[in-house]
């Protein structure tokens, strides 16, 4: 199986900046209900909301296998926000869990028929 990369990384970059729009369209509202931030925070998060639900369109399909493989490049950018945004140190279990999750998309995704072709 001959997978082109620029296809591997379109597919993966893709599933990245959905998982920001995702994350965005939850921490704007939390900025606003929990930190007591300005309400015209509301405007990014709907922008952040409807890149999100786009994004999710451009997805190779809507099939369990995409979502499970975009849930592990999900993981894996939550815990970048954590450690980038929050400036939480990630312990070594969330480094492993990490890797762990970009493992399994990548098998997910890059099985023979899978979601990569």
């Amino acid at each position: 199986m001959d997978i082109p990369l620029t296809k591997v990384l379109t597919t993966f970059g893709l599933f990245a900046l959905t998982a920001l729009m995702e994350i965005l369209g939850c921490y704007f509202p939390y900025l606003i209900l929990n930190q007591q931030k300005s309400q015209w925070l509301w405007i990014p998060t709907a922008l952040a909301l409807a890149a999100f639900v786009w994004l999710l369109t451009l997805h190779p399909a809507a099939s369990g296998r995409i979502y499970a493989a975009y849930g592990g490049i999900y993981i894996f950018s939550a815990l970048l926000w954590l450690r980038f945004v929050d400036h939480v140190v990630l312990t070594r279990w969330d480094m492993l869990g990490g890797i762990i999750v970009l493992v399994g998309a990548a098998v997910i995704a890059l099985q023979p028929q899978g979601l990569i072709r």
